[in-house]
């Protein structure tokens, strides 16, 4: 098997006093989009799982 992880990338805002997810998504494109929509206090995180070794 070869198959590639799935990156998701998520999107969240800082609202006082933590940040809140607003967006998980695998389409890279759309996260950006959606902070961009949002503005200030944005971040965008990826996470790919590490293969399981066997």
């Amino acid at each position: 098997m070869t198959d590639k992880p799935a990156t998701t990338y998520v999107v969240s805002i800082f609202e006082k006093p933590r940040w809140r997810t607003v967006l998980t998504t695998k389409d890279k494109q759309k996260a950006l989009d959606m902070a961009k929509e949002i503005g200030d206090k944005v971040r965008i995180e990826e996470i790919t799982p590490k293969p399981k070794k066997r």
